[in-house]
């Protein structure tokens, strides 16, 4: 019995001394979801720059614009860099959540595609149009159409306008709405897409070539990184957002995407 208990001790103490040198997880690294286009491709150019600061930065792809905001909500990652202020403010009202801007990066520029025609000009009448259906890029959408006045919107400055808030629709468009990352496989069978740069890149388009209409450098539709108000101010947030709006990131945009993905400072 005796050498059992000491056995038992022995066992213990190992356990323990174990734990406690056992290397606990690294309190500098940060976790962020991204859409692999361009966002986690920029996340990669910061990586060496945090890793400078002591900063371990992990990029998880996603290929949805909601689990991203999900799992930094749940606080199983720590931000995303993937989506605009409107989108965000959509996400936040629809869910009830509270998350946060935290540096404003890169914007790019929305377009309208088509495999069937080569100018906007030659859109038929009657024309199947594909839109996102997610709010924020539902109305960036239609304001995009609006501008170059195919259709008449209730309220121009909408940004959450839906096809319902169409007054004048005078090529009588037919529009389908779809998750975003969907549209790009949709230009075999409609006649326009409207597709968000960065799933435009990923299906290998070249917006400032490929796009029959496309926002100009004005547009509002900035990317942010994203946080939560509890790690808005952690130091190695603050860190990546400084890495992110750095003279070195700026000329990474310009040089890789070349007026696809243009830089918001």
């Amino acid at each position: 019995m005796t050498r059992m208990l000491r056995a038992a001790s022995a066992a213990a103490l190992a356990l323990l001394l174990a734990a406690c040198s056992a290397p606990k997880e690294d309190a500098n690294t940060l976790t962020v979801a991204a859409t692999a286009v361009p966002h986690a491709e920029i996340l990669k150019q910061v990586q060496p720059i945090l890793a400078k600061e002591g900063v371990d930065l992990k990029i998880k792809v996603f290929a949805d614009y909601v689990q991203p905001n999900t799992q930094v909500v749940e606080k199983t990652i720590d931000l995303n860099y993937f989506q605009t202020k409107p989108y965000l403010d959509a996400f936040n009202h629809e869910h009830g959540t509270h998350l946060v801007p935290v540096a404003g990066v890169h914007i790019e520029p929305f377009g309208a595609y088509s495999r069937k025609i080569k100018s906007i000009d030659q859109l038929p009448d009657g024309a199947t149009v594909t839109l996102p259906n997610d709010p924020s890029n539902e109305g960036r959408a239609l304001l995009l159409l609006a501008k170059h006045g195919l259709i008449t919107l209730k309220d121009p400055g909408n940004a959450l306008a839906t096809p319902k808030d169409v007054t004048a629709n005078p090529k009588q468009l037919k529009f389908k709405e779809l998750e975003a990352a969907m549209l790009p496989r949709t230009l075999d069978e409609v006649d326009l897409a409207l597709i968000n740069t960065n799933y435009a890149l990923a299906a290998g388009l070249n917006p400032t070539k490929d796009a029959l209409l496309i926002e100009d450098k004005d547009s509002p539709y900035v990317n942010y990184l994203v946080g939560r108000s509890d790690n808005q101010n952690d130091p190695r947030v603050q860190k990546l957002a400084k890495a992110l709006t750095s003279p070195e990131i700026k000329a990474f945009i310009e040089q890789k995407y070349q007026g696809a993905v243009l830089p918001a400072f």
